[in-house]
């Protein structure tokens, strides 16, 4: 890193991707910030589900899961394990994980390793918090009305406007995150379109889902959302590679950005999603208490998982948005 200036989207891809970055470490994601992946099993076995439903709607026994931005293998690890009791018996599983770190030791061999999605995928590709971590530019309106870069020096993270904002990038914030004002800044979201669009493209047949945080253009929050995680805290965005970079997703323009690759995607919350996947917060009958109590605590504790899971204002929050492509997919995989 050199004490430059330079604009966020720039500085948080070396940041996050570069040599050293923070993307490379060994301790990987998990080692600063809690997903939904990591919060229980039963996230897992709700994608295994999803998986077979899809399986189901392709008419197929073979079925693809790609896994972007897959950390260290955590989801299809789980996703694995979880298939005996989520998916019919004889489904066979082609696991993908995408991800730029280096293969993680111990993992199972049934997952392919891969720095670039597959292309000609027939299945499902998952990418939980992915977008998020999709550098993009960022603007601010200035006293006189103009929006403008915000530029940033990669040492400290001090910030400073740039050149005005023209172009494609331009028309994004006039279409999907006008102004609030003098002082008001925007995620501009463009990068993160185009590279749903991509991955949607690299299915020949199935389901994309995108998992984050996220926003819609009616209610988009006037000062951006970019922030930095280090170890389990909030810490303030500095793009010297030693923490995360995130910001949230606004969803609906990747929504637009990918809909050419398929049918009309949908955008549902998580407690939506994870309910129509059978996981519900529901706590036990008493009576079971007293009839099996071994069994009464596992399922007080996996309601307690559950609940964590649809939380709202929570990890409920996160919006998931699901591109179908292909004609054996004109109706939701169990969602």
């Amino acid at each position: 890193m050199t004490d430059e200036w330079r604009g966020w989207q720039e500085a948080a891809e070396t940041a996050l991707y570069g040599d050293g970055g923070f993307y490379r470490s060994p301790e990987g994601p998990a080692g600063h910030f809690r997903t939904s992946v990591h919060a229980s099993p039963l996230f897992a076995a709700a994608v295994a589900r999803l998986l077979a439903g899809t399986a189901r709607e392709l008419g197929t026994d073979r079925i693809d899961l790609v896994d972007l931005g897959a950390g260290r293998g955590e989801l299809l690890t789980g996703v694995l394990a979880a298939l005996p009791g989520n998916a019919p018996a004889g489904l066979v599983v082609r696991a993908y994980a995408v991800e730029i770190a280096a293969r993680p030791p111990g993992l199972d061999p049934r997952i392919e390793w891969c720095a670039e999605p597959p292309q000609g995928v027939r299945g499902l590709l998952f990418a939980n918090e992915w977008l998020d971590n999709v550098p993009t530019p960022v603007a601010e309106t200035d006293a006189d009305g103009v929006d403008r870069y915000v530029l940033v020096r990669t040492t400290d993270g001090t910030e400073r406007l740039g050149a005005p904002v023209t172009g494609a990038d331009a028309e994004w914030l006039r279409r999907w995150w006008p102004s609030a004002g003098r002082g008001s800044r925007a995620e501009i979201g463009r990068p993160r379109d185009e590279a749903w669009a991509r991955v949607v493209a690299t299915l020949s047949e199935g389901l994309a889902v995108a998992v984050d945080y996220a926003h819609v253009r009616e209610a988009r929050p006037p000062f951006g959302t970019l922030t930095g995680f280090r170890a389990g805290r909030e810490v303030r965005p500095v793009p010297d590679g030693s923490c995360d970079l995130t910001s949230h997703v606004a969803l609906d323009a990747c929504a637009a950005a990918g809909a050419g690759g398929g049918m009309e995607p949908e955008v549902v919350d998580q407690r939506e999603a994870l309910r129509g996947l059978g996981v519900s917060g529901e706590r036990p009958s008493l009576a079971l208490a007293s009839t099996d109590p071994a069994a009464y605590v596992r399922a007080l504790a996996s309601a307690g998982e559950a609940a964590e899971l649809t939380a709202r204002g929570g990890l409920g929050d996160f919006g998931w948005l699901m591109q179908r492509v292909g004609a054996s997919l004109s109706s939701p995989s169990g969602v």
